[in-house]
This record gives C-alpha cells, sequence and structure tokens, in this order.
C-alpha cells in the first residue's frame, strides 16, 4: 500500500515539476505585461520536438538541447515582437485572444516542420529504474528534479541580484514608474517572453525521454501549468511552483486510487474551485498595483 503510494508521489512529483516550470512561464509574462499567454505550452512543445529531431539527425544531444532552447526563445521573442507588441493598446481580452491564435499557429507550424508523429528523446543517464521502499524512480525523473530545481535557484539569483532582473521586477510592479526611472519596458517585455520560452523548452526537454512528444503536446502541459499559476496566484513565482506540485501529485493520486480517465479533469477541477473559492490563488496575485 505504502510502496504503491510511494510510486504515485513519485510520478505526482515530475509530472508537478513540468506544471511547475511552465506555471513560472505564465507568472513572467503576467508581471510584466499583465497577458495570460496561452502559447506557453506551445514552447514545452517546440523544445521537445526541436530536440527529439535534432538528436535524430545526428547532431550531439547537448549541442541539440542548446539549439532547441535559442529556437524557442526566438519563436517566443518573435511572439511578442509581432503579435503583442502591435496590440499593446488593446484591452487584455484581445491580448490573450492573440496568444490563443498564435497558439494554434504555432501547432500548424509543427505539422508542417515536423509531423504528426511521436518523438522521443534517449534517458539522460540510462533507463534501469532504481528501487526506493518497495516503489521505482526512473533516473529520468532525477534529471527533472534537479534541472526544476536548478532553474528556480537560477530564477531567484537573477531577479534578485541583477539589474536587468530587478527592472523585471520593477516594471511588475509599477510599469509607468519604472519607465520614469529609465527601465526599458520594450526590452523587458521582450526579455519575459524569451525567459518564458526558455523554461517552456526546457520543461519539454527533460520530459520528453518520459512522456515521447508530439505537435500538440504542449495543449494539456499548457493548460496544467496555467492551473498551477492559478492555483499558486497568478504572477506569484513562488506560488506557481507550489501549484505545480500540488496539481502533479493530486492527477497522480486520482490516477491510481480513481481511475486514468480523471488524470486531465484534476486541472480542470482547480481552476473551477480556484475561481469560484479562491479567486486570488494560495498566495495571492501579483502584479495588481500595476499601472
Amino acid at each position: 500500500m505504502f510502496a504503491a503510494f510511494l510510486q504515485y508521489l513519485f510520478s505526482g512529483l515530475t509530472s508537478g515539476a513540468i506544471y511547475a516550470l511552465a506555471g513560472l512561464g505564465f507568472a513572467i509574462i503576467y508581471n510584466a505585461s499583465h497577458v495570460i499567454n496561452f502559447a506557453q505550452g506551445e514552447f514545452i512543445m517546440i523544445g521537445g520536438m526541436a530536440s527529439a529531431t535534432l538528436v535524430a539527425a545526428g547532431v550531439p544531444m547537448p549541442l541539440a538541447i542548446t539549439l532547441a532552447m535559442i529556437i524557442s526563445m526566438a519563436v517566443g521573442v518573435a511572439l511578442e515582437k509581432f503579435a503583442i507588441e502591435p496590440a499593446r493598446n488593446a484591452d487584455v481580452v484581445t491580448i490573450i485572444i492573440i496568444t490563443i491564435g498564435a497558439s494554434i499557429f504555432m501547432r500548424g507550424a509543427a505539422q508542417i516542420i515536423w509531423d504528426k508523429e511521436f518523438h522521443s528523446l534517449p534517458a539522460f543517464s540510462g533507463e534501469i529504474p532504481i528501487a526506493v521502499l518497495g516503489a521505482t524512480l526512473m533516473p529520468q525523473s532525477l534529471w527533472v528534479f534537479g534541472v526544476a530545481a536548478v532553474v528556480i535557484v537560477a530564477l531567484w539569483w537573477f531577479f534578485n541580484r541583477t539589474m536587468f532582473g530587478k527592472a523585471m521586477l520593477a516594471t511588475s510592479h509599477n510599469r509607468l514608474a519604472a519607465q520614469l526611472v529609465g527601465v526599458g519596458v520594450k526590452k523587458v517585455l521582450l526579455a519575459s517572453f524569451a525567459l518564458s520560452a526558455l523554461l517552456g523548452a526546457v520543461g519539454g526537454i527533460v520530459v520528453t525521454p518520459i512522456t515521447f512528444t508530439n505537435y500538440e503536446a504542449g495543449i494539456m502541459l499548457g493548460l496544467k501549468g496555467f492551473s498551477a499559476a492559478v492555483l499558486g496566484g497568478l504572477g506569484n513565482g513562488g506560488g506557481a511552483i507550489v501549484g505545480g506540485l500540488i496539481v502533479g501529485i493530486a492527477e497522480a493520486l486520482a490516477s491510481g486510487y480513481l481511475s486514468s480517465a480523471y488524470k486531465d479533469a484534476i486541472a480542470f477541477v482547480i481552476i473551477l474551485f480556484v475561481l469560484f473559492f479562491m479567486p486570488n490563488g494560495l498566495f495571492g496575485k501579483r502584479g495588481t498595483d500595476r499601472v
């Protein structure tokens, strides 16, 4: 009984770490622009698909992973520059619709550039499972945990120890005040989309050896990342991390103890619960004082 619970917990934490990275992507863009970017899941798809196809073409894995991250960041910058920036004076709902349209466009482009088949990456350090108290843990799951932890620490350092990171934080709190003290808000917006795309790509790359990927892989991963962001408090980075882990564990337990048919429904149940009973999430929204 305990071994089964532990197995579900390991599965939930693995998924939850990916949702946390996706949720952080939502938080970063929301703080910088007050926009909910529903194309976030496609960055996960691009990272996974690009790295998998490059490795399949014979490119060494470290180089393929680096190129996949660069490609995803370039797509994020292009999304902000050619879709979001021209509509900067539009209302928030219009911009959200633009991100949904961008998501559909990216999936269509992925079908043309790649295909509709599933792709995978080889595991980073073998596929021999590790026995833990009767449960098994795949080495790739340790990579997911480790990479997610490193990314979270790096983000903390970036936002608290670098001038540009502090400029991004200042923009999230009060855009007009940041402009008045010389912060380049346009650069901040570009950087927020690039950083968000990088987070998505990293998540897609480390999870692809476990779950495979195809042109539609970003849909559910993006929605679950949004669920994590909403649960933690939209725009709250720490909340997105906690929310991602909660969503991952909740869906793993529901899948294990109830039915796998309920796995994808958990994220939507959480969104509805938060909207009705906890509109500000577990830790409260950020960016509500932004001008």
